[in-house]
């Protein structure tokens, strides 16, 4: 059963949004890279699966959208479910989400998007910046792995 985060509200209607993330890293491990949206708010990269999309394509699209990166889609960390409202679309979300590993990343152009900021952490800075528990979780279990 996948973990679920958040507190799903019984009187409010909920939509469904569904995401693909990554945990990307560089210097064997040691750093991560965290995008921080225009709210200040850190998350990794990635986003909302769109249309017909699969994991991987929906990864890629948002790679280059975030990052300017071409990636090798690596490893299947699992699946983490994140109910939470969203202010700026006074929105309440359900928000399955699909974490996997970046084997491989090459900087290929800028972010075509750029609002965000990029920022390299260590691991242990990422667990107390990243806004959301699924996100946390991702990079745990990224950790045991990398050990």
């Amino acid at each position: 059963m996948e973990p679920v985060f958040g507190k799903k509200e019984s009187d409010k209607p909920y939509k469904a949004r569904y995401g693909a993330y990554v945990v990307v890293s560089r210097n064997e491990g040691q750093e991560v890279i965290l995008v921080q949206a225009p709210n200040g708010a850190y998350f990794l990269p990635g986003g909302e699966i769109e249309g017909t999309e699969n994991h991987v394509e929906a990864i890629n699209r948002e790679m280059l959208e975030e990052l300017g990166f071409e990636v090798t889609v690596g490893a299947y960390l699992g699946e983490a479910v994140e109910y939470f409202y969203s202010s700026h679309r006074d929105t309440y979300f359900y928000h399955p989400g699909y974490f996997y590993v970046v084997d491989s990343w090459e900087k290929v152009a800028e972010p075509t998007e750029k609002t965000n900021d990029l920022a390299w952490v260590t691991a242990d800075e990422a667990m107390l910046l990243l806004k959301r528990g699924s996100h946390r979780w991702a990079v745990q279990k990224w950790m045991k792995k990398s050990n």
